[in-house]
């Protein structure tokens, strides 16, 4: 499991827990100066996701205001960038002159190392907490210079279309689901941060040039790879659908996949093959017919279904699943004697 790190405020007394979040802010972020209507009661919680290099911080607070002065900012001069999620509630963000208001779903892109201004409601008119996802994420990580992403500052991006949307995605699911993911996915999963961070921040520049070109490569294989699993359901699916959707040529998106050392194609069949096996194994769908799995996953011709199944693992797809429920039931009972049936595929 992916290493979380939670800190909950009310653990401690109601008059200790604002002082609890300012260090903790302090701490995974930087320091600024904070004040809320909630102060003498500042319920508040931060789970925190430790990937390489970035770090992913769930918060949900009360509402409030924070301001990373100059003086703080001289004293601390944190060499992080902070790109903010916005999960529910409004917010407003200033920094190097431009201000942004904010919504659910939308991004802000501050430098630590320099002042800035943050506001947070949460929802009906902030009696409810605010929530927000944050990617920190060191000056030295990102590929663009500090001088490059300036005119970012204190500018919203969208969280909903494209590789905002994406990026959003991934963010979300690190932060509520960390338990999913081994400790050693840390930095390959920090990678694909970086890279879908990178990308977002070139395109708003429009200045994807300045995006090394593994870089871009990555996110867009990343950005490939989601939208296929989005769609495998769809029986007519295709390279040049895939590429279509991307505004890419086929040709490149082979290229994309031949880095891989492995085929569009061949990638869309392993995931089909993939869901089929996982829906043959579940109890629950028992009842299912083979046919109707293999149609939810791409494969509405039967006899084609039955084919790949057993090319890929030596039986047809009906065999598979009895052969599996015979293994449960012995794992369940390892004393009793039990013979695989064996049904026509």
């Amino acid at each position: 499991m992916l290493r979380r790190t939670t800190v909950d405020t009310e653990r401690v007394p109601a008059s200790e827990r604002f002082d609890m979040w300012l260090d903790l802010v302090a701490r995974t972020a930087s320091p600024l100066r904070i004040r809320s209507e909630h102060a003498h009661d500042f319920a508040a919680r931060a789970e925190i996701v430790e990937l390489d290099p970035v770090r992913v911080v769930n918060y949900r607070y009360p509402s409030l205001e924070a301001v990373g002065s100059s003086r703080l900012v001289r004293e601390s001069a944190p060499e992080i960038y902070t790109l903010a999620l916005t999960v529910t509630g409004d917010g407003a963000a200033s920094q190097a002159g431009q201000s942004s208001v904010l919504g659910p779903r939308e991004f802000i892109f501050y430098d630590g190392s320099r002042p800035h201004g943050v506001r947070h409601l949460g929802d009906h008119e902030g009696r409810d907490p605010a929530r927000s996802v944050v990617a920190v994420i060191p000056h030295a990580a990102l590929p663009l210079s500090r001088d490059r992403l300036a005119p970012l500052l204190g500018g919203r991006m969208s969280g909903t279309e494209g590789i905002g949307a994406l990026l959003a995605q991934f963010l979300l699911q690190i932060a509520h689901h960390p338990e999913q993911y081994h400790a050693a996915d840390a930095a390959r999963l920090g990678t694909v941060g970086l890279d879908l961070v990178s990308t977002l921040l070139g395109r708003h520049l429009v200045a994807e040039e300045a995006v090394p070109a593994e870089v871009r490569r990555r996110a867009l294989l990343t950005q490939v790879r989601a939208y296929i699993q989005r769609h495998l359901g769809d029986a007519t699916l295709s390279p040049q659908v895939v590429a279509d959707a991307h505004h890419v040529s086929l040709r490149t998106l082979h290229r994309l996949f031949e880095a891989e050392e492995s085929t569009v194609a061949s990638y869309v069949r392993e995931l089909r093959l993939a869901r089929c096996r996982h829906d043959l194994a579940d109890p629950g769908l028992r009842g299912q017919p083979v046919q109707a799995i293999g149609a939810r996953w791409g494969f509405p011709d039967k006899a084609h279904f039955s084919r790949v199944f057993r090319k890929a693992h030596g039986v047809g797809p009906q065999t598979w699943r009895a052969g599996h429920a015979a293994e449960v039931a012995r794992s369940a009972n390892p004393a009793a004697s039990t013979v695989n049936p064996v049904g026509a595929d």
